[in-house]
C-alpha cells in the first residue's frame, strides 16, 4: 500500500467533493486526473455547454471556526505557469481522445476550502480563468 500525505488526502478529497458538487450541478464527471508529463488535468466534466476542464485547489485549515474566505485563497495558486501547463494538457487531451475543434470548451477552477474540525467545506467555482 502506498502512503499518502497530508497534503495528497486533502487533494483527493477536494477532487471527491468537487466532482459531486459538479454533479449535483448538473454535469458529468468524463475524466480525472489525466497526467502528462507536461501537464494535468484534474477533472473533465460535460454540461450542456461543453466541455469543462477543471483545476480543484483544496486547502484544509484546523481552526474549529467556519472556514474564512479572507485567510484562505487556494485560487491564488493557479499561477500563470500553472495555466500555460494546463493549457498544453488540455490540447494534448482534445487530440488524444479525438474531441472535435468544433466542440465547445472552458476551463474553470473549483476551490475547496474544508474544516477538519466542524466537518464542513465551502465550494466556490471561478469559471473561464482562460
Amino acid at each position: 500500500m502506498k502512503f499518502k500525505t497530508k497534503k495528497r488526502k486533502i487533494g483527493d478529497l477536494g477532487e471527491d467533493l468537487a466532482c459531486l458538487f459538479l454533479v449535483k450541478h448538473g454535469m458529468r464527471i468524463i475524466d480525472r486526473n489525466y497526467l502528462k508529463p507536461w501537464g494535468e488535468i484534474d477533472v473533465v466534466a460535460r454540461s450542456s455547454r461543453g466541455v469543462h476542464f477543471v483545476e480543484v485547489k483544496a486547502v484544509s485549515r484546523v481552526t474549529g471556526n467556519n472556514v474564512s474566505r479572507e485567510t484562505i485563497n487556494p485560487e491564488e495558486h493557479v499561477t500563470r505557469e500553472k495555466k500555460e501547463r494546463l493549457s498544453r494538457a488540455i490540447q494534448t487531451y482534445l487530440a488524444d481522445r479525438h474531441i472535435s475543434h468544433e466542440t465547445s470548451f472552458q476551463v474553470d477552477v473549483i476551490t475547496v476550502k474544508i474544516d477538519t474540525i466542524q466537518k464542513t467545506a465551502l465550494v466556490e467555482v471561478f469559471e473561464k480563468i482562460m
